[in-house]
């Protein structure tokens, strides 16, 4: 299974900031949209980095209220890891785990079409276990 097929359940809306978006405003729409990441794009809508809610709260922690003040440019990360939409689910689950990352921007010919989570790709592998077991489960009740 690919990242493409979780696009396809999960939808591929993107939520966006630019980079000059403050920390308050971007938490904002965190909170909002129960989500746990945005993507920074430039004006010609590339990817230019990725604001967290661990990233804000760093900030907080280091600056305090002024913090919310911030740009979106300032406490973002700027190298971002970016995957085709054609990779395997358990291939983005290893390089997110090595990477110790939590949030994957989704590219199909070099623009974005999608963000997953490590929670959207753990939902997915709960699911396929449990319809395998499901699967097994059938097929031995057949065998009596």
């Amino acid at each position: 299974m690919t990242i493409d097929q979780i696009l396809n359940d999960k939808g591929r809306e993107v939520i966006s900031v630019g980079a000059d978006d403050t920390l308050g405003d971007v938490a904002k729409v965190l909170d909002k949209r129960r989500i746990g990441a945005v993507v920074a794009l430039d004006s010609d809508d590339s990817i230019i980095g990725v604001l967290s809610e661990r990233d804000i709260v760093r900030q907080v922690a280091r600056n305090g209220q002024a913090a919310l003040d911030m740009k979106v440019s300032d406490a973002m990360t700027r190298d971002v890891v970016t995957v085709p939409s054609t990779m395997a689910i358990e291939v983005a689950m290893q390089l997110m785990t090595d990477r110790r990352i939590r949030h994957l921007p989704i590219l199909r010919n070099d623009r974005l079409i999608g963000f997953v989570s490590i929670g959207d790709l753990v939902k997915w592998k709960i699911a396929e276990t449990e319809a395998e077991a499901e699967a097994m489960k059938s097929y031995l009740s057949a065998q009596y």
